[in-house]
């Protein structure tokens, strides 16, 4: 018979859990710290941890893939407001969105899980609320995360045949075409997401490493190599008119078309939350994961805004990139202002480095599937949340949001504003699903929320309130349509509000008809007090259990 190892109680972790401080797990076998600090959480560790924070933020910047998110926004950063829009949007939008992945990062510093966002909402939601914090938080950010591959992966897909079209200007790629490649990188994307998570990890260093290598030499090549004066310009715009000058790419007024620009930003720098997700698979990951998420969005922000300038300075037309009959803003830009064959190896550079992003992205969904699979929040979750004896990882997960995916990209055969609605509900879902427990924390929490080692301090509910703020204002933006009034039709609407809230609202409905009634939240290896109760998580001194709690709350949690 096996001795079993004794742990110290929930509140000697630095933990905000949902069991109660007095809980003491109980292990059959030696544990890390790292696996300690999971079990008071309520979960037993799973995975390998092959991820330190140097491969868990390759991961993340490989999800955020800076150049081909770039590239495949470009119609909306700089279709909305021009140069002007680019310069300024990115830096405004980047002082919040930083404040948003800090306060995230000091979350998952205290709640180092998979479950992520979800699991935070769970347990920082006010009594009783709790369970639906979860459900709203877990299926906004799923959805974030389901369309993250194929928008990528469609993304790409027109970026290659854009690359057809240029070398044969005859070639017109179809429809179907497009759909076919979609699915061919989302499968090959599928099988390398299956692997082990060493291998895993390996194969996203290389990728965010190419990414940054890709990152610099763009940003060196097109202002060196621009065919600006060869076309009787000056070599690059002058400052006035790029910092100055909005164009009129909506009906709004000039203020409204810098805010609709947002989207670019917000989208291209959705991927921060990637290490909160792998953090079961990060060794020391209530400090590696957090510094993963802040270098994420700092790093990604800085290079980011870089490329923007570049861009905004050497474009000609902008009429001409957005209309160009290539399709593919980014492969028109680029004809535009460099030669061919330079044009061609930039933009091969933006497909090998996309194919690195959208596998990022199909990991980071898989471990979300996965995640709330094991909660039981989806139809088949015990088949979701099996992870696969050879290889330790959510195959299952990985091959369900792939059909999910593939599903999606049937929206190329509605047009153009049809297959759009995959980047705009990523970019809406994303804020909403980031910001709810921010949200909770800041104005709900006070003293339940016990801080990880990295944390904010002092800073940590201005930070917190000014990236809530910034989400309450974007939230609407992100629905307005580029055309008001009678200029308005089917055809040019924003579908974000139905495409987004169609799937928010059947989840609600189920949430009303049938989850709320068993549908508890994160499940623990033990039974545990409601979430927000107000003894759970506090500040760290265990407390004798009383009168009010049951023996449930004083039961002995078993991981196996």
């Amino acid at each position: 018979m096996s001795t079993s190892v004794r742990k110290p109680s929930v509140a000697a972790e630095p933990v905000t859990s949902v069991l109660p401080p007095t809980d003491i797990p109980s292990y059959n076998h030696e544990q890390n710290s790292d696996d300690d600090v999971l079990a008071a959480l309520g979960y037993k560790p799973e995975f390998k941890r092959h991820f330190s924070l140097w491969t868990t933020f390759c991961v993340s910047f490989a999800v955020l893939g800076l150049l081909p998110s770039f590239a495949s926004t470009l119609y909306y950063g700089m279709g909305y407001a021009g140069t002007a829009g680019m310069v300024w949007g990115w830096i405004i939008a980047m002082v919040f969105i930083q404040c948003i992945a800090m306060g995230m990062a000091e979350l998952c510093s205290s709640m180092p899980t998979s479950g992520g966002l979800y699991y935070a909402a769970a347990v920082l939601a006010p009594p009783g609320w709790g369970p639906l914090a979860a459900w709203v938080t877990g299926w906004s950010n799923w959805l974030v995360q389901v369309t993250g591959a194929p928008s990528v992966d469609y993304a790409l897909a027109s970026m290659i045949l854009a690359a057809a079209s240029i070398t044969h200007p005859n070639f017109v790629p179809t429809d179907w075409q497009t759909f076919l490649l979609t699915t061919l990188i989302m499968v090959l994307h599928a099988v390398i997401s299956s692997m082990p998570t060493k291998w895993i990890a390996e194969f996203n260093s290389y990728g965010s490493t190419l990414n940054i290598i890709a990152l610099v030499v763009v940003i060196i090549i097109i202002p060196a190599s621009t065919t600006r004066a060869d076309q009787g310009l000056p070599k690059f715009a002058p400052a006035a008119d790029v910092w100055g000058d909005i164009y009129k790419g909506t009906d709004w007024s000039d203020g409204i078309a810098v805010l609709l620009s947002f989207l670019s930003v917000i989208w291209t720098m959705s991927g921060y939350d990637a290490p909160f997700h792998l953090s079961e698979e990060c060794s020391n990951a209530n400090i590696a994961a957090p510094r993963a998420i802040v270098l994420t969005s700092a790093i990604g922000g800085l290079f980011g805004w870089f490329l923007q300038v570049v861009v905004a300075y050497t474009v000609i037309d902008i009429d001409a990139v957005l209309n160009s009959d290539l399709g593919q803003p980014w492969a028109a830009y680029l004809l535009q202002v460099l030669p061919q064959k330079t044009t061609l190896a930039l933009l091969a550079l933006t497909i090998l480095c996309g194919f690195s992003m959208g596998q990022g992205c199909m990991v980071a969904a898989s471990r979300v599937t996965f995640a709330y699979a094991r909660d039981g929040c989806f139809p088949f979750s015990t088949w979701l949340a099996q992870v696969n004896k050879t290889t330790k990882t959510p195959v299952n997960a990985v091959w369900f949001n792939c059909a999910v995916g593939v599903a999606l990209t049937l929206l190329i055969f509605g047009g153009e504003y049809a297959i759009g609605a995959i980047f705009s509900i990523g970019a809406l879902a994303a804020v909403v699903a980031f910001s709810i427990p921010i949200f909770i924390r800041v104005f709900f929490v006070g003293d339940r929320f016990r801080p990880g080692p990295w944390n904010l301090g002092k800073m940590s509910m201005p930070i917190g309130a000014a990236g809530c703020a910034f989400v309450a204002l974007m939230v609407p933006i992100l629905c307005f349509p580029s055309l008001t009034g009678k200029d308005l039709d089917a055809t040019s609407m924003n579908w974000t509000c139905l495409v987004y809230g169609g799937p928010m609202l059947g989840a609600m409905v189920w949430w009303l008809v049938s989850a709320r009634k068993w549908f508890k939240g994160p499940r623990v290896n033990v039974e545990h007090r409601m979430f927000g109760r107000e003894d759970a998580g506090r500040d760290g001194k265990e407390e004798e259990a009383g009168s009010s709690g049951s023996d449930a709350d004083r039961k002995v949690m078993e991981v196996a």
